[in-house]
């Protein structure tokens, strides 16, 4: 496991503590779970269940009715 260093001022130190104690945890899982949280690359469980939960949200072509042209994209 790996270990780093991290200099904080001491207002920054002194929310990290609070925020982590609030959360019973220690302060290094607090910033694992934050580092975990802004990280990741999917949607969370919760999230990707939601998928077709409300069976009357409109579909593409009743809310894009025109289907008009697409904006022109920018050259890279």
């Amino acid at each position: 496991m790996g270990q780093v260093t991290i200099y904080l001022d001491d207002e920054s130190e002194k929310s990290l503590r609070a925020a982590a104690a609030s959360s019973g945890v220690p302060v290094s899982r607090w910033i694992a779970e934050l580092i975990k949280e802004k990280t990741r690359t999917d949607w969370p469980k919760e999230v990707r269940d939601l998928a077709g939960a409300w069976p009357d949200f409109p579909d593409e072509a009743e809310l894009r009715p025109d289907g008009g042209p697409d904006a022109p994209r920018e050259p890279l």
